[in-house]
């Protein structure tokens, strides 16, 4: 075999002393393009989440206020709905239309329609016959009780007659709700029509108009106070109707064809040309919790400027109406770009970290040389490192506020379903109050009146207990009579059992007493009596088209649990509150203790009830539970449901 001198051995080694070199000095820049790299990943990441914690963050406020927005459109609108059902059983009312062509019943009807409308603050009330021709109206009344020589005044009827002559199709079609422009100054009115039928046969409508000029210059006031909200109201055609931007007003909301546009200003429901358009896609819109969107600008002095919002929506179901909110994220980009530049930092740091731990690998010879240099450097890390972790203990510190923020939301929720009870038994003693004057009953009047202060003092009472959710309070148990509780929550609900024609039963023992607090037992039991009347308001009529009948039954029972010992039986009972209703299904049934959680339609519960009413049971040291009603019940020969608490004897109770 040849030796193998003859290949070129000092060449190869030579290559393979230089790539080592030339590695060393590729890294400095590898380590350099991988730390601009990452640097531009911190800040796109950082950004990102940033951006979109941000987004959801104002989403989240924005929903509560549109929440809030809604529950005050049907206030407002909700609290003349029991007009129109009241005016129709009047005898001047009817007295006109069976006498359309009196005068004197004329005369009479309209100081009557102006008095109800001074008092309730409509802006018109009118009453037509069955082919729309105007019989009366409240606006040729003035304060002095007479027919006023004003401009209307001098054309009686004047204004009833317009409104007919714009919306007599409408005002004819059937009973209901409708919303239109005012003719003037295109403000937006809110009709409520009720139709007169005697014999099967109309006879005739009574017309409410209720201008919202007032609620709209509020949200106008608002969004001019709150630059980065604004607020739509869009009707069933797609047309804002409300807005806080007035400039906005009778737009459309997205795209329509020519003659859509020709069929709404026909209506005589507008104002304006509708000719105008958002830009605006409600479906896509309805079908995500939030979107952003391009909108023209509110301002006047820069008319061509669009603007970029965060858009939300909220059906009004009952009213036929979708509330949209529009809010600015400049600042949720502005704390964004923050972010961005922190992330950008972080990964700087980490290459810079990298390339000082190459270079003291590659100066492990010059260490001693440059101790003083490399201590400043680290420095100045541990400075920048301190900085980094005082701006993340802020950013803690932010999240706990936001999250008490949260917990504040929840609170807010609770109080106002525990007052509701309260405030709808004070409504109908006020209302009862106002009849018994005019009725002159003073004795009844101050009767009225002690409820009244007993109410308030409950409210009081529930503001108080509420406040015990934030610390841990001691018990305040004591032998509480069952019997008086029931009848104290009897008391708040008894203007529903009698005007829902519910038949009560009470089955509890009048000595019995229970360890309990007294003022949470009654909070518990109107809970489930009120959820019991809205189960069997809800009852389909019979065969023959008659109500069916409504039973509400609060009994007690032996404790029976096999899991407690004969004693411990012996010691509690259970506290059935049990109703006639339509029952519940499985499902449901499956999820009715949590949050939020509930059957009755949009705006009419928060699905807090029975959650509270099982803490309060739970601290008493019972169970609340549901179950369907059974034959032992009695309440009727409908499904039903009951719902049962077992509470502790006193001991005299037991004995």
């Amino acid at each position: 075999m040849n030796p193998p001198s003859s290949l070129p051995f000092p060449a190869s080694a030579a290559s393979t002393a230089a790539s080592p070199a030339a590695r060393r000095r590729l890294q400095p820049w590898v380590l350099a393009c991988a730390g601009l790299a990452l640097a531009v990943l911190g800040a796109a990441l950082g950004q990102r989440l940033s951006e979109r914690a941000g987004l959801a963050q104002l989403a989240a406020v924005a929903n509560e206020r549109l929440e809030l927005y809604a529950a005050g459109l049907e206030a407002e609108l909700g609290r003349h709905a029991y007009l129109p059902g009241l005016l129709s059983v009047d005898t001047d009312v009817q007295a006109l239309l069976a006498r359309p062509d009196s005068e004197a019943l004329r005369t009479q009807t309209r100081i009557k329609l102006a008095r109800v409308r001074v008092r309730s603050g409509l802006s018109l009330a009118f009453i037509s016959d069955a082919h729309g021709r105007v019989l009366a109206s409240s606006n040729n009344y003035n304060p002095q009780g007479s027919i006023a020589d004003t401009e209307t005044a001098q054309e009686p009827d004047a204004e009833a007659r317009r409104l007919a002559l714009r919306l007599g199709e409408r005002l004819l079609s059937g009973p209901g709700q409708f919303f239109a422009a005012h003719e003037d100054n295109g403000s937006s009115d809110y009709f409520l029509v009720q139709p007169l039928r005697r014999a099967g046969q109309r006879w005739g409508q009574i017309v409410l108009k209720l201008n919202l000029a007032p609620l709209e210059a509020t949200w106008v006031d608002q969004g001019l106070r709150s630059q980065g909200e604004k607020l739509l109201v869009v009707d069933g055609q797609g047309v804002v109707i409300m807005s806080s931007v007035p400039t906005w007003k009778y737009h459309m909301l997205g795209s329509s064809s020519a003659e859509q546009r020709a069929a709404l200003r026909a209506s005589g429901h507008y104002a304006g040309t509708l000719e105008d358009t958002l830009g605006l896609d409600m479906k896509a819109l309805s079908q995500q919790q939030n979107a952003l969107v391009q909108l023209p600008s509110w301002d006047p002095a820069r008319p061509q400027q669009r603007h970029r919002l965060l858009a939300q929506e909220l059906a009004v179901v009952p009213l036929g109406l979708r509330l949209v909110t529009l809010s600015d994220p400049a600042e949720v980009w502005r704390q964004a770009r923050f972010v961005a530049w922190g992330g950008a930092a972080l990964g700087a740091a980490l290459s810079l970290l990298a390339l000082y731990l190459l270079a003291r690998r590659r100066a492990h010879a010059e260490l001693e040389r440059q101790v003083s240099e490399r201590t400043a450097e680290l420095q100045l890390s541990n400075a920048e490192l301190k900085r980094q972790i005082a701006q993340r203990l802020q950013a803690e510190d932010e999240l706990m506020q936001a999250a008490k923020l949260a917990v504040l939301g929840q609170m807010s929720a609770g109080i106002s379903h525990e007052i509701n009870q309260p405030l709808t038994a004070l409504r109908a003693l006020s209302r009862n109050s106002l009849l018994l004057l005019d009725k002159g009953r003073y004795t009844t009047v101050g009767e009225n009146l002690g409820a009244i202060d007993a109410m308030v003092e409950r409210m009081s009472q529930i503001t108080r207990q509420l406040k015990s959710f934030a610390r841990k309070a001691q018990s305040a148990s004591a032998p509480v009579s069952l019997a008086a509780a029931v009848e104290g929550a009897r008391v708040l609900l008894g203007h529903r059992i009698e005007a829902e024609q519910v038949r009560l039963e009470l089955a509890i023992a009048p000595e019995l007493r229970v360890n309990c607090e007294a003022n949470r037992l009654e909070q518990v039991l109107i809970n489930l009596m009120a959820n019991a009347l809205d189960a069997m308001a809800e009852l389909p009529l019979a065969e023959d088209g008659s109500p069916r009948p409504r039973h509400l039954r609060l009994s007690t029972a032996p404790f029976e649990d096999e899991s407690k010992s004969p004693g411990e039986r012996l010691g509690r009972v259970w506290v059935r509150v049990c109703d006639s209703g339509a029952g519940m299904a499985p499902e449901q049934m499956a999820r009715l203790f949590e949050p939020f959680f509930t059957t009755k339609p949009p705006g009419q519960g928060l699905g807090l009830g029975l959650v509270i009413s099982a803490k309060i049971v739970h601290e008493f040291g019972g169970t609340l539970r549901a179950r369907p009603a059974g034959r032992s019940d009695d309440v009727g020969s409908l499904p039903g449901m009951c719902f049962e608490f077992d509470l502790e004897l006193a001991p005299a109770d037991y004995r």
